[in-house]
């Protein structure tokens, strides 16, 4: 398995899929697990070389005891990016996507455009309120209960019937996802901080942004309210909830491609 090494040592994981084409990097949310993306990457894999990473506290990579930002991982990512031999398409989603607005604000010399999936430019009193819950579930232990609400949080009523054994099953095994519970709660509470949405309209990078019709975590207003921001930005619908591209990565996958035909 890849790995990058950031500039303090920590170790980035990440997964390769194909090996033609521009180069597509995969920035996965709050879970910070690469294999988020994993039929997203398969689907674009026969035209492109992908990239699929990890955050640092999260999935694969390291999880240093230290103080979590958002700042940090855009530095994180903005290595990997300069590690590429030419143009990187970064495509992020949620806090994977708060990155890629950072990055798209000050990009790194091999970033060629961004695209944007569910996601916030400046946090509101609801987002505050279900982040900092979230926060104070997992630091006070409850594991389970935190995964049922990024459950529900994360996919239409239709999802969760259709796989609620499995879903159950993934609550049960919650708690060594989750650990150390200090470090990820850590990570959620650095999402409260994010505010760039006065600096998008410095972005000068091809711009898509992909709201989710269903999306109860991340409304499609605060998507909406990214892609005003950004000259030039596109705008396109997707079907679904929060974790889309878990549930139905046909979609974005297509969406993706006529973008990325277009601009790479």
């Amino acid at each position: 398995m890849p790995v990058h090494v950031a500039a303090d040592g920590c170790r980035i994981h990440h997964d390769l899929y194909g090996e033609g084409g521009p180069t597509v990097l995969l920035l996965p949310g709050l879970g910070g697990d690469g294999r988020f993306w994993t039929g997203t990457a398969e689907g674009l894999a026969p035209d492109f070389r992908v990239i699929a990473t990890d955050h640092r506290g999260a999935g694969r990579s390291d999880r240093p005891e230290r103080a979590y930002s958002l700042a940090l991982i855009a530095s994180d990512v903005a290595g990997l990016i300069a590690a590429q031999d030419g143009p990187v398409h970064l495509v992020g989603h949620s806090t994977g996507a708060a990155v890629a607005q950072m990055l798209a604000v000050a990009p790194p010399a091999n970033l060629a455009s961004v695209t944007i999936s569910c996601s916030w430019a400046r946090a509101d009193a609801r987002f505050r309120a279900i982040f900092e819950a979230r926060a104070a579930i997992l630091e006070a232990g409850l594991t389970e209960a935190y995964q049922a609400l990024t459950d529900v949080f994360g996919h239409t009523p239709e999802y969760l019937d259709a796989r609620e054994p499995a879903l159950r099953a993934g609550r049960a095994a919650a708690a060594d996802k989750l650990a150390p519970l200090d470090v990820t709660a850590a990570r959620i509470r650095m999402l409260l901080a994010h505010d760039c949405l006065d600096d998008l309209p410095r972005v000068a990078l091809p711009t898509l942004v992909l709201p989710a019709a269903d999306d109860i975590l991340l409304p499609p207003a605060m998507s909406h309210e990214i892609a005003a921001a950004i000259p030039g930005a596109r705008l396109h619908s997707l079907p679904g909830g929060h974790f889309h591209p878990v549930a139905d990565p046909g979609p974005m996958i297509a969406a993706l491609r006529v973008f990325l035909s277009e601009v790479a």
